[in-house]
């Protein structure tokens, strides 16, 4: 293959995408369709398997090869080699970030800026496409309840506004103005559906979710994603309601297909249609192959259950031929979109070079406005460095730029990562004297060994930042856990450093929401970073001696106890529901009181009734005033719509950004609505003293949801309104539609 023959992607416009795939469609064989549908891993090379099964048309994408040169060659063979000359689609996980890692997503979300996130997904395209990759297994979009399952770090939170609006915004950044453009990737919006609802917070798990709820909660989001063009869906490991995702037509056919048109394909996660049969749905590998066919699910990833088995069910005719037709032209569709047949090669020197100023530029501005401030007593922080003389740095995550990058990052590296360790160095004053101590060999260390040494370097010092929380490991896919403290023995190092009376700053990495009641007392400020990525170091430096102001908020509530869970802002209003005035703690209660002493609402004695820390909460270097809500109209039609207007003032002493959240709540409904729900959310930087007057259009679709009848409706009467700071936001309205 000369250079010369290497050139940007570039799509015919001459012909449709249905145009051009009819037509080759007419041209294949049954076998060759079938090979459309088959996705297999990379082997690290070309086997001389490989080479036969791409010369024969069996394979229409591969995973998880990312060396340019053997996919260049693969290309060629499928080109060239093949009696229709297909090209290959790649796939791979590049979910926040390729070599230049972004924060989690999770991280990502609670940065609230929409716009961030998309230029952190063209981060990620460029340097992914730049070695021939053409399809991003992301964004994740699934809401999640709860802090134990792993995965809620690839999530994007627990609420189906911001998680719609995040998640186009990715579908935008890794998809760019054209998906034949070189430097873009193909997203997957996954897993369809309801992953997130999994039992006990285990992966895998059973689902159990009413219809209702799916509509309602779990879907939206990936309704957003479809509108914005996402290329691909990816079907659920999970069983849902009894029927797998991965073999439920419900989902895929009806939801998917009829009811939203979606012409792009879809692609089982991997080994899902075999397990099919693990699950008791299937009774054989060929069974497992015509469920998922006729669910709607176009490609399977990994197992090979369609390359054995299709034939003989189309030629048994349990399978219609068209059937596959419709799988195999939604996968051209794909193909001819993304220009591969027009340009199937790669050519790394057309590309910027990986981990420049620019994508670093990216991630540390991601870094930065994901850091969320919980606690912040006495305002310690920020800390003056010209104010310091001596600085203690402990805990197994100041200096370690592989767990900073959280989860799935294949080929995030390492040695990019700037720590906050080093980050510090570099930023103080040559006087300031730092005593560093790791304290723990990990964060799931239960042994003291280290304590001494890191109690010593305590107190020496004026103050002790602690980098603590939870390796990359303890997050991802199949990493759950059942308790979400800090593991190991981490909050018996913070108590015995609390004694020594020194400021105490914490510094959270973690890949989910951690119950931090106990911990919180053993420090005077908290800063939540997530696994912040290879700027991460950096952007915590910042914040920590002022030099940027954190602006995060979290997109998922903060149980006080795993006990809590799923403990979330949205939930809907009990026929008893607690009050700060209506509940008594378990230690007190009389002895021998009567059975209605503890007030018979909806609480746990020993929890109480709310988190640690709300939905959409973070704290800022300066305070936010919030005016009053004023509405363009109190009354407005079905159809229509009215401008909500609040004034927003900076009344502290330095620059920040408050992002500004409204809520709603339907009172009376055909069926019960949730005490709050998201609908709008603007974020804004304002100078001291600054006041900016803010509108949020509000439009009756806005106030939709799916009845009894699974129909989705606005529902006439009256609404309450509130815009703020969190989810606990006090400025209040109240409007009603007529029909």
């Amino acid at each position: 293959m000369n250079k010369k023959e290497i050139h940007p992607r570039t799509a015919s416009k001459s012909e449709s995408l249905d145009q051009r795939s009819e037509a080759l469609l007419a041209k294949m064989t049954l076998a060759e369709k079938i090979g459309q549908m088959s996705q297999i891993a990379g082997t690290g090379g070309i086997t001389a398997g490989l080479r036969k099964a791409v010369q024969q048309g069996k394979v229409g994408s591969i995973l998880n090869e990312i060396d340019t040169d053997t996919l260049n060659e693969l290309q060629r063979i499928a080109i060239e080699e093949s009696r229709l000359g297909i090209p290959i689609i790649i796939g791979r996980d590049v979910i926040h970030g390729f070599q230049t890692v972004m924060p989690i997503p999770l991280g990502q979300a609670a940065s609230w800026n929409p716009g961030l996130i998309e230029k952190s997904a063209r981060v990620a395209a460029i340097e992914g496409a730049s070695v021939g990759i053409h399809w991003t297994f992301a964004p994740m979009i699934d809401i999640t309840r709860d802090p134990r399952w792993g995965r809620i770090a690839e999530s994007l939170g627990e609420d189906p506004h911001l998680t719609s609006v995040l998640g186009a915004a990715m579908v935008k950044g890794f998809q760019g103005e054209d998906l034949a453009n070189h430097d873009s990737l193909a997203a997957c919006a996954k897993h369809f559906a309801g992953y997130g609802y999994s039992e006990a917070g285990k992966d895998y798990a059973y689902v159990n979710i009413a219809e209702n709820e799916l509509r309602n909660v779990v879907l939206p989001p990936f309704k957003a994603a479809a509108d914005a063009g996402v290329a691909t869906f990816m079907t659920a490991f999970s069983d849902v309601n009894g029927i797998p995702a991965t073999g439920n037509e419900f989902l895929t056919r009806k939801v998917l297909r009829e009811e939203w048109k979606y012409k792009g394909f879809v692609v089982s996660d991997w080994d899902s249609v075999i397990q099919l049969t693990t699950h008791g749905f299937a009774e054989s590998e060929k069974e497992a192959a015509f469920e998922a066919v006729a669910a709607g699910v176009d490609m399977e990833m990994a197992s090979q259950t369609y390359l054995y088995n299709i034939e003989a069910l189309v030629r048994e005719g349990r399978i219609d031929e068209s059937l596959i037709d419709e799988c195999v032209g939604n996968i051209l569709r794909v193909k001819y979109a993304l220009g591969l047949f027009e340009q199937p090669y790669t050519d790394e020197s057309q590309f910027p070079e990986k981990g420049n100023d620019d994508h670093l530029a990216v991630a540390r501005l991601a870094a930065l406005e994901s850091i969320v401030l919980l606690k912040n007593d006495y305002n310690v922080l920020p800390l003056n460095a010209d104010h310091q003389h001596n600085i203690a740095i402990i805990g197994p995550l100041a200096d370690d730029g592989h767990e900073q990058m959280g989860t799935w990052t294949f080929d995030g590296v390492e040695a990019w990562c700037q720590t906050p360790l080093k980050a510090i160095r570099d930023m103080l004053p040559g006087h300031v004297n730092i005593h560093v101590a790791r304290g723990l060999d990990t964060t799931r260390s239960k042994h003291r060994k280290g304590f001494a040494e890191a109690l010593e370097a305590a107190a020496k010092s004026e103050t002790v930042i602690l980098f603590m929380g939870e390796e990359a490991i303890l997050s991802g896919e199949a990493h759950c856990r059942a308790d979400i403290d800090l593991p190991g023995v981490q909050n018996e190092l913070l108590a015995e450093i609390a004694k020594l009376g020194k400021t105490t700053i914490l510094v959270v990495m973690a890949g989910r929401p951690l119950t931090l009641d106990l911990t919180r007392q053993h420090v005077n400020a908290i800063l939540y970073a997530w696994h912040p990525g290879t700027m991460g170091g950096p952007a915590i430096a910042d914040v920590l001696f002022g030099k940027s102001n954190p602006s995060g908020k979290l997109p998922v509530t903060f149980p006080k106890h795993v006990g809590q869970i799923p403990i979330y802002y949205n939930q809907r209003m009990s026929g008893k529901p607690a009050t700060a005035q209506s509940f008594t703690y378990i230690d007190d209660i009389p002895k021998r009181a009567p059975q209605t002493s503890t007030g018979n609402t909806s609480f746990h004695m020993d929890a109480g009734y709310e988190p640690l820390y709300p939905f959409g909460f973070g704290l800022s270097y300066t305070r936010f005033y919030y005016g009053e809500v004023r509405l363009s109209d109190h009354e407005f039609r079905v159809g229509e719509g009215i401008e909500v207007y609040i004034d927003l003032t900076n009344i502290g002493e330095v620059h920040g950004a408050e992002v500004a959240q409204l809520y709603i709540r339907d009172r009376f409904g055909s069926i019960t609505r949730p005490v709050r729900e998201l609908k709008g959310f603007q974020k804004v930087w304002l100078h001291p003293g600054e006041t900016r007057t803010l509108t949020f259009q509000l439009h009756s679709d806005d106030l939709a949801f799916y009845n009894r009848q699974m129909n989705l409706v606005t529902e006439p009467g009256g609404f309450d309104l509130w815009v703020g700071g969190d989810s606990n936001a006090s400025k209040h309205a109240h409007f009603k539609i007529n029909q």
